[in-house]
């Protein structure tokens, strides 16, 4: 990722102005390039924190064609923040349509699997599902066992998907 404060200043202000035609034309520049530090969580926070449907709509477009590798921890770092149970999905949701591997995340998504709503656990369960391939017989053993060992795994209403998950990681 490329270091850029006075980028980050200015996204940051555009933001904080939150003239949705201002903010689109910004985020519709950011999707040309490789983003830089700090501008997933300045968007993450304003999906989190936004009303206005077409810069929603915008920012869920951006997050789900990232290319970048370089961006993924960050991505990581937004998704494990204590954000609505809605941004969280959405991030999760941008993993696995962005085609990036995420498989040295899938501890962490495994955790936000069990601590999620239903629908964001669909998401992660996808994301593993589609990272999992680059993971090793050991690596996935250690999130079988993770899963295993959480009281919240097979509450009722998650009890099918946590065994789908298990069957997926055993594969």
């Amino acid at each position: 990722m490329i270091k850029s404060e006075k980028r980050l200043k200015e996204l940051a202000g555009i933001l904080q102005k939150g003239n949705p035609v201002v903010v689109t034309e910004a985020i519709k520049i950011l999707r040309d390039e490789e983003p830089f530090e700090g501008a997933i969580a300045l968007l993450a926070e304003y999906y989190n924190n936004a009303s206005d449907k077409e810069n929603i709509e915008i920012i869920e477009e951006f997050f789900n064609d990232i290319k970048y590798h370089s961006v993924r921890p960050e991505v990581i770092a937004e998704i494990l923040k204590p954000y609505k149970q809605d941004t969280i999905c959405m991030l999760v949701s941008s993993c696995w349509q962005s085609g990036l591997d995420y498989s040295g995340y899938i501890e962490d998504i495994a955790g936000i699997f069990l601590e999620s709503d239903y629908a964001t656990a669909i998401e992660c369960m996808t994301l593993i599902e589609e990272s999992v391939k680059y993971n090793t017989r050991e690596e996935k053993d250690n999130i079988i066992k993770i899963i295993e060992k959480s009281p919240r795994a097979f509450t009722h209403e998650r009890n099918a998907l946590t065994r789908e998950l298990i069957e997926i990681l055993e594969k």
